[in-house]
Formats: structure tokens, C-alpha cells, sequence
């Protein structure tokens, strides 16, 4: 049986563009969860440029923000920072590498790069490139992937990780509070916000329910029972680009429970501990075990043209 893993999750609230702001913040969060003896930090998809904002920019500006992995600033930066808090640390950051584009997510330590995910559904920006890999890998033992925001969606892209070895998912997102054909949907009144120290209920209200947690409720806990995973998921609190986001940063287990979650408007981190009996205890590993994959393996390989266009992007673009 291995050890038990302690993993933070955060959130914040990111500038557009404002790498070196980003990076201060989470400097807080990780130093926060060093202290309280976390091995691990996740934070959300593109945290160290803010992600909403690049869908108003032209190829050449989306080029100037991105950097290379591992040679760029940001991650060399975000070493730096393992090393001196003594913590593994998740981020997003905008990946070039010669002329593409990635909205890339890293996995790294105090010795530099552990693993690298480029998003496999990409849709903010049609200057970014689609990933063509799951990404399994270790930390103290532990088999964990990444699947970034709408990665997660698609059932089959967790499936697939999975079944590739992993135990725990980072899932990173920058979601919720946007319009959907799905009744309840919609964006957040800014009024709510700006409001929120005098009034909390209201917001919290509007955040949590179907706008915000009540839709993450309906699949999060899902992906994490139906494969027997550990799910860690991250999501910027208040403003990304014009975009109001409900926070709500939360770890599942294997059994689709709530380990641990941010309930703050602030920047903060929730923890949890992760232990390996679950594991094999979870629905999810005995479902996995019973599958007969000649009943649908030509089915599920069947051609089909991907579309990634999200709902609030194509019929509720804000000005």
C-alpha cells in the first residue's frame, strides 16, 4: 500500500496578461499549502496568463504571451518556487513551441519537469492546437493524468486515462457562470459581485446553484465514481476576462465524495489526504474490471468529426 498523498487545491483570481501578478499570488497559496505540509498544489487552466481574455486577441498576440516548456520564465519561475516551498506544483501556462500554440498544463518539482499536458479540446482561441496524447505519470508513487476543462466532458478521455494507469486526475478548468441550452444556465450579475462582502448570500446563492456548483455536481462526482479516481478540480474565483467564475476549487475520492472544498470568494486553497485503500474499494475498480470491450471497441472507434464549440462561445459572445 503506498503512502498517503496530502494535495492542495486553489483558486484565485488572475489579471489578463499579468503573468508576474499570477505568479505572486500563487507564491502565496503555495507558500500556504507548504505550510499546512500539502506534497501537491493544483491550480486552474492557463493560471499564469489568465484564459478567457486570449479569444479577443490576434495570432500574433496569443504568440507574445506564450513561452517554451521547459525553457520559459514562467516555468523556471514556478521550479524556483518547488524548490523553495519543498511542494510538486500543477499549472497551466501558454505553450509555444515553434509555430503552435498549446494551452499546456505542467506537472513539476524542484529537479524541473515531471509532465506535460496540451489540452486535447482547445476552442478559446482558433490559433491554439489540439494535444494528441493522454499524459499519465507519478508523484511519490502515485499513477495521476490531466485533463484540462472540457477535456473532462468528454467521457472517453477519462476512460482512457484510467486505463492508462492513473489513480488521480488533475482536472483544471476555467468554467461555469456562462450561458447553456441547459435549462438554469447563465452569466452572474457583476452587481453580484461587486456587492459581495455586504451581501454574501446572494452570491453564494447564484454560485452554487445551477450557474455554478449545481451544474460541476452533476458530472464532477460522476467522473471521479464511475473509474474509482481520485478528482482534483481548480477553477478561478471572480473575474477571468469579463467573465464572472464561481471558484469552488474541490477534491473527490474514488466514491464521488467531497473531500475537501474552497467555499471562500478569496484566494485560497482547500486540502485533503489521499489514501490508496479506496482505491480498489470504489465502485469504479470493479466496473472497470467487468468490462467486455469486444461488445464496443468497433463502436467507439467508429469515425466521427470532432466539435469542440462550446454554447456560451457561439450564440452568447460578450462585447
Amino acid at each position: 500500500m503506498k503512502d498517503n498523498l496530502k494535495v492542495s487545491t486553489a483558486q484565485f483570481e488572475p489579471r489578463s496578461g499579468d503573468k508576474e501578478y499570477n505568479l505572486e499570488v500563487m507564491e502565496n497559496l503555495i507558500k500556504k499549502a507548504a505550510l499546512e505540509g500539502s506534497d501537491v498544489i493544483s491550480f486552474h487552466e492557463l493560471c499564469t496568463t489568465g484564459y478567457t481574455f486570449l479569444k479577443e486577441l490576434d495570432r500574433e498576440s496569443v504568440y507574445e504571451i506564450a513561452e517554451t516548456i521547459p525553457e520559459g520564465d514562467t516555468f523556471n519561475k514556478l521550479v524556483e518556487l518547488s524548490k523553495s516551498y519543498g511542494i510538486t506544483i500543477l499549472a497551466g501556462i501558454l505553450e509555444s513551441e515553434d509555430e503552435n500554440i498549446y494551452n499546456s498544463y505542467v506537472c513539476l518539482d524542484e529537479n524541473g519537469l515531471i509532465a506535460n499536458h496540451r489540452k486535447i479540446h482547445p476552442f478559446i482561441s482558433s490559433y491554439m492546437s489540439a494535444g494528441e496524447n493522454y499524459t499519465v505519470f507519478e508523484i511519490k508513487g502515485w499513477k495521476c493524468g490531466i485533463l484540462i476543462c472540457y477535456d473532462n466532458n468528454i467521457i472517453e478521455n477519462v476512460r482512457a486515462t484510467t486505463l492508462l494507469g492513473s489513480e488521480i486526475i488533475f482536472a483544471p478548468h476555467v468554467t461555469g457562470c456562462t450561458p447553456s441550452s441547459m435549462p438554469g444556465r447563465g452569466f452572474v450579475d457583476g452587481e453580484l459581485w461587486d456587492n459581495r462582502r455586504l451581501d454574501p448570500v446572494a452570491l453564494r446563492q447564484e454560485f452554487d446553484g445551477p450557474k455554478g456548483r449545481g451544474w460541476l455536481m452533476r458530472w464532477l462526482p460522476a467522473r471521479a465514481y464511475d473509474n474509482g479516481v481520485y478528482y482534483i478540480f481548480s477553477n478561478p474565483i471572480g473575474y477571468d476576462g469579463e467573465h464572472l467564475k464561481n471558484g469552488n476549487s474541490m477534491i473527490f475520492d474514488p466514491y464521488g465524495e467531497v473531500l475537501s472544498e474552497v467555499r471562500s470568494f478569496e484566494d485560497e486553497i482547500t486540502t485533503a489526504i489521499l489514501t490508496s485503500d479506496k482505491l480498489e474499494k470504489a465502485g469504479g475498480y470493479r466496473y472497470r474490471n467487468a468490462r467486455r470491450p469486444e461488445l464496443y471497441k468497433d463502436i467507439l472507434a467508429r469515425d466521427h468529426n470532432s466539435d469542440t464549440q462550446p454554447y456560451w462561445l457561439e450564440k452568447n459572445r460578450v462585447k
